[in-house]
């Protein structure tokens, strides 16, 4: 697994880098985002590893240079290619507001500084292993590989999502959430029913954090949006 490190601190970079690397990840990186995706989009710049394969997770600082990690990723989560890579927003911002709004980006986690590496290792292992599909949902309860409804069609195999023949941007949270209401069409589900089948069990989220991820997953999916229901008292629903 590789993991690409994006924080203008070095100190922060090496200790992250070291601490990772003895869990066996292979570590790439970056003192600003503008480096970082240079290196994402193939450019490899001057870092020590010079491919240009995706990686599969990045922990970003947000407070950097010109280009925030904020923007850093709003570009990611826009670009199809690369808008399926998690990321872990490691900041000294530590309020609601912003934590939300780096969930509204599309951050599977936040961290806040001064870091602890008990944590950061264990909500790395946590996302990628979600990220690697380690926690059945989906599959283990669909026969069919490929869930459709009028111009949405989900591959679950794939894990591709398309609507009007064209790919969506989706998040893995995003994508399972959709599969799950359209495997069960109006059946209601709770935020806790939500976090149980869509959330890693190790992985602490905020109560809104559910609210964040319908929203978006409501916007992404345009005309379809105004059938993820809000069931008052109970949770959500797709009306199909």
């Amino acid at each position: 697994m590789k993991i690409l490190v994006v924080d203008d601190e070095q100190d922060i970079c090496e200790i992250l880098q070291y601490n990772l690397e003895t869990e066996g990840y292979e570590v790439v990186t970056a003192n600003s985002a503008e480096e970082a995706m240079a290196w994402i989009m193939g450019e490899g710049l001057r870092m020590k590893d010079s491919s240009t394969s995706m990686p599969d997770l990045i922990l970003l600082d947000v407070m950097m240079g010109e280009m925030s990690g904020f923007q850093m990723a709003r570009k990611l989560k826009d670009n199809p290619e690369t808008a399926h890579i998690p990321i872990i927003f490691i900041t000294a911002l530590d309020s609601e507001d912003d934590t939300v709004k780096g969930l509204n980006i599309g951050a599977d986690d936040y961290i806040a500084k001064p870091l602890s590496m008990k944590e950061v290792k264990a909500r790395v292992k946590a996302v990628l292993r979600r990220t690697a599909g380690e926690k059945v949902d989906i599959k283990s309860v669909e026969q069919s590989s490929i869930l459709t409804y009028e111009s949405v069609k989900l591959n679950l195999d794939s894990k591709i999502a398309m609507l009007d023949g064209e790919e969506l941007p989706l998040t893995k949270l995003e994508f399972e959430l959709l599969a799950l209401f359209l495997q069960h069409p109006n059946k209601v589900y709770s935020r806790n029913d939500l976090l149980e089948k869509c959330w890693p069990n190790d992985v602490c989220v905020l109560d809104r954090t559910v609210d964040v991820n319908i929203t978006r997953l409501r916007k992404k999916i345009g005309q379809y949006g105004n059938q993820i229901k809000t069931r008052v008292g109970y949770g959500y629903y797709f009306d199909k």
